[in-house]
């Protein structure tokens, strides 16, 4: 195994269902849900899993193509449907990453095509942390203390 370094975010209520995430870095993303219905609350948290999920393969895949050419359309699509069970909880199943990437007749294009399977496969094998995390599955194990 290679080496263990810790990653975290702190998460803190800003209002009713409304909530900030703030990395080490000083980066923040608003979220929540909201108790009116309201769709215009920005991103639940399952759509902030699903962006995850996109986003780490997206930046794997864009790091080993981007190399030869620029893309001229680069888009993932995460899907899944959410699953409320008595037995096993709520859940998402049916997970899927949609790559569409295109690039221009130009040079390296050629060859940005011929590796983007390959980049895709590899991040979804070895290098995505976060769907590999999914799918080898981790525990989360949760605590309470005293603020």
């Amino acid at each position: 195994m290679s080496e263990h370094s810790e990653r975290s975010v702190i998460v803190e209520r800003t209002s009713s269902g409304q909530f900030v995430a703030t990395n080490a870095r000083g980066g923040s993303i608003r979220f929540g849900t909201s108790p009116d219905g309201d769709q215009d609350a920005g991103f639940t948290p399952v759509e902030l899993f699903l962006a995850a999920i996109g986003g780490c393969s997206a930046v794997d895949v864009d790091k080993a193509t981007g190399r030869h050419a620029e893309p001229t359309r680069f888009t993932v699509t995460v899907t899944g449907d959410k699953v409320s069970d008595d037995d096993l909880g709520n859940r998402l199943t049916n997970l899927e990453v949609a790559f569409a990437v295109a690039f221009p007749d130009d040079e390296g294009a050629e060859r940005a095509r011929a590796i983007l399977p390959r980049a895709v496969k590899a991040s979804h094998d070895r290098l995505c942390t976060v769907s590999r995390t999914v799918e080898i599955g981790t525990p989360v194990r949760t605590t309470v203390t005293d603020a």
